[in-house]
C-alpha cells in the first residue's frame, strides 16, 4: 500500500509538523507500506522526493534541490506528480511518479488542520487520515468549537470572540468588554492555531492590549477565555462512527501554562500517564470526549483537552485537536501506547479508518434524476 505523508505547511506550527512527520516516518511499517514524502514549504510550495523532509529541516538551499510536486484535483488519477520546467521554451512538464492509496496529513494549524487540505483531498477523491472538512474546521476554530460544545450541552469556560478589525478599530472598547464580562487572569488566543502559538496569559489590565496584539498577528479572530486554576487533562480518541477513547493523561507544566516551548523544546514539563484522577472523573471525561468528537463529526483521530478545577473538581472541555502532535514526546501516541496500542499499530489503525471513511463517502449517491 502506498502512503503519502504530507507535512510542513504555511503555518506557525510548521516546525512541529516536521517533528511529527519524522516520528511517523520512523514508526511506520516500511515492509507493509511504500512511503512517499510530500513537503509543503512555508510559502506554500509543494516538494517531493526522499529528501524532502530533510530539506525542510535544513532550509532554503536544500529545498531548491527538491522537485516541485502536485496532486491533481482529479478523481480518476490518484497520482503524485512532479513538475519540471524547460527554461529555453518556458514549457512545463508534468511527470507521474507514483499512485497513492492513502494520504496521511501531519499538518498542524492553518492550511492543514482546518479543512483546507481535506477539501483538496476530497476533490481528488483520495482517502486520507483524520477528520473531514466539518470536523477539521470546527475543531480548529476555538470560537466556533465553543459554540458547538455549548449547543451540545457540554461544559466550556466563558469566553469572548472578537475580530482583529474590531480590536484595531476600537481597542479600548474591546478591553472594557473583557474587564466587564470576564475576571483576570484570562488567556488570549488566536482562534485558528494550535501548539499554544500566539497565546498569552494576562494577569493584569495593563497586559491586555499586548496580549490582543500578539494573538492578532496569528489570526483574524481572537478568543479571550476565562482563566482558572486548573489541571490539564487529556485523552485520545480513535475511530469513525464508533470511536474509542484512551486512558487519561495529565500535563504538569513548570511554567504559567503548557506553552510551545514546554510542548516541543523544553523537557521541564511532566506528562503523567495515567492521570491521577478518580474513576468517576475518568469516566466523565471519557464520555465528554466521545460526545465532543461526535458533535463536530470527527473521524480518524483527535486529542481532547480538559481543564479540571483544582479546588471544585469541575471539568471543562478546552480544545479538540484533529491532527494532534505525533512527535516522540506527544501525548496522543503516548496515551494509546499506555492503553495497549503501540505506535506502529496506531498508524495501521488510522490508515484502516481512512479507507473505511472513503468507503462511506463512495456509498453516497451523487446524481438525482427527476422521473416524469
Amino acid at each position: 500500500m502506498r502512503i503519502g505523508i504530507l507535512f510542513g505547511g504555511r503555518s506557525g506550527e510548521h516546525e512541529v509538523s516536521l517533528r511529527s512527520a519524522r516520528s511517523v516516518l520512523q514508526a511506520i511499517d516500511h515492509e507493509k507500506y511504500v512511503v512517499s514524502l510530500i513537503g509543503i514549504t512555508k510559502n506554500g510550495r509543494w516538494i517531493g522526493g526522499n529528501n524532502s523532509l530533510a530539506a525542510l529541516e535544513e532550509g532554503d538551499e536544500a529545498i531548491k534541490q527538491c522537485p516541485d510536486t502536485i496532486l491533481l484535483i482529479d478523481p480518476v488519477n490518484n497520482s503524485l506528480l512532479q513538475i519540471s520546467c524547460d527554461r529555453n521554451d518556458q514549457a512545463m512538464h508534468i511527470n507521474k511518479t507514483e499512485d497513492l492509496d492513502v494520504v496521511f496529513p501531519v499538518l498542524h494549524g492553518s492550511f492543514g488542520e482546518d479543512g483546507a487540505v481535506q477539501g483538496l483531498l476530497e476533490l481528488a477523491d483520495i482517502p486520507y487520515v483524520g477528520s473531514g472538512l466539518v470536523g477539521s474546521s470546527v475543531g480548529m476554530d476555538k470560537g466556533v468549537f465553543k459554540s458547538v460544545m455549548y449547543s451540545a450541552g457540554l461544559p466550556v469556560l466563558p469566553s469572548i470572540t472578537v475580530n482583529r478589525s474590531e480590536y484595531h478599530s476600537d481597542t479600548g472598547a474591546i478591553v472594557d468588554q473583557i474587564i466587564k464580562r470576564l475576571s483576570l487572569p484570562v488567556f488570549i488566543k488566536p482562534a485558528n492555531l494550535g501548539s499554544s502559538v500566539g497565546i498569552t496569559k494576562v494577569s493584569n489590565v495593563a497586559e491586555l492590549e499586548s496580549g490582543l496584539h500578539e494573538a492578532s498577528k496569528w489570526d483574524r479572530r481572537i478568543v479571550i477565555e476565562q482563566g482558572v486554576d486548573a489541571r490539564e487533562i487529556e485523552v485520545s480518541v480513535l475511530g469513525n462512527d464508533n470511536p474509542q477513547v484512551s486512558i487519561a493523561g495529565e500535563v504538569v507544566p513548570q511554567r504559567d501554562f503548557y506553552d510551545y516551548d514546554a510542548k516541543y523544546v523544553s523537557a521541564d514539563s511532566e506528562l503523567i500517564i495515567p492521570a491521577p484522577i478518580s474513576p468517576d472523573q475518568l469516566v466523565s471525561i471519557q464520555e465528554m470526549a466521545i460526545a465532543a468528537y461526535k458533535a463536530v463529526d470527527c473521524s480518524g483521530m483527535a486529542r481532547v483537552d480538559f481543564l479540571l478545577d483544582k479546588s471544585s473538581g469541575k471539568v471543562w472541555i478546552n480544545e479538540l485537536n484533529t491532527i494532534p502532535g505525533f512527535t516522540s514526546i506527544s501525548m496522543y501516541p503516548k496515551l494509546w501506547q499506555a492503553s495497549g496500542i503501540e505506535y506502529p499499530e496506531l498508524i495501521d489503525k488510522l490508515i484502516e479508518l481512512a479507507l473505511e471513511r472513503k468507503e462511506q463517502r463512495d456509498a453516497i449517491e451523487r446524481s438525482f434524476e427527476v422521473l416524469h
